[in-house]
């Protein structure tokens, strides 16, 4: 295992524990406890807490994109550290492949509930 895959790996590992801490602190703070969602019954708040942590994280990686975006802008006009460039690329390109993957297991859900008999 070379030394950029193990860097590589760590960032990873890094960035999706980042990224479920932040959802479980949006999750604490935009829902009710658990015990209190199970003695109402309601539903209502455990989608509406799902549906805010995922606009956020979507908003997140956007924002990461832009970042990344203005860091390069800067860089190319002479008033940028390259090192701030190579680590909002790298940070962009991370949170791309994590959107990715969360797609892809959201389409593979999607199509396991749909093949379900009923």
């Amino acid at each position: 295992m070379s030394l950029s895959s193990i860097a590589s790996s760590t960032a990873q590992n890094f960035d999706a524990g980042q990224a479920y801490g932040r959802a479980q602190q949006l999750t604490q703070a935009n829902s009710p406890t658990s015990s209190a969602l199970a003695e109402e019954g309601d539903s209502t708040d455990a989608v509406s807490s799902f549906s805010a942590v995922l606009d956020n994280a979507i908003r997140g990686a956007i924002n990461t994109g832009k970042v990344a975006e203005s860091q390069t802008a800067q860089a190319l006009s002479g008033k940028g550290n390259m090192s701030d460039v190579v680590a909002s690329v790298e940070e962009a390109k991370l949170t791309l492949q994590t959107v990715t993957t969360l797609r892809d297991r959201f389409v593979s859900a999607y199509q396991d509930v749909m093949r379900m008999s009923v």
